[in-house]
């Protein structure tokens, strides 16, 4: 199973963000998409932030609370350190990085040069896992 790595499972086409992108149109993203959450990224492609579902509900609440309609995601994104994975990690590390506490959606970066390549998530490793034991099933 070390052999089954991240870059096999990831979406390559990922919702992704900037800064000045309204959160009117981050919310439509999520929703079409219908991704958690996504990196927010600088116009190199390195990842600066997260902005997740409960970002944007907790930010369009408030708008509407106070009949505003303008902010953007740079005013509701997570701006910490973003849990990442990389293109070449194997699934099986990445599935017991993911506790119930970690996020349900990954960005992967490149191991060179940092930049974003995909995003994974819980489901993608179950997924993954799953199809795992199914071709071991199967070989039996």
């Amino acid at each position: 199973m070390q052999s089954m790595k991240v870059e096999d499972f990831m979406h390559r086409r990922p919702v992704v963000f900037t800064e000045d992108l309204p959160i009117e149109a981050a919310v439509e993203r999520l929703l079409q998409s219908r991704q958690r959450g996504g990196p927010v990224v600088d116009t190199e492609q390195k990842v600066i932030g997260f902005l997740s579902e409960q970002d944007c509900l907790a930010a369009m609440l408030r708008d509407t609370y106070h009949k505003e309609l303008s902010a953007n995601v740079s005013d509701c994104m997570y701006r910490g350190e973003v849990l990442s994975v990389f293109a070449d990690e194997s699934i099986t590390d990445v599935a017991q990085r993911m506790d119930a506490k970690k996020p349900k959606v990954y960005p992967v970066l490149d191991g060179d040069t940092k930049q974003l390549v995909g995003v994974i998530t819980r489901t993608d490793v179950l997924a993954a896992i799953d199809q795992y034991y199914q071709d071991s099933y199967r070989r039996r």
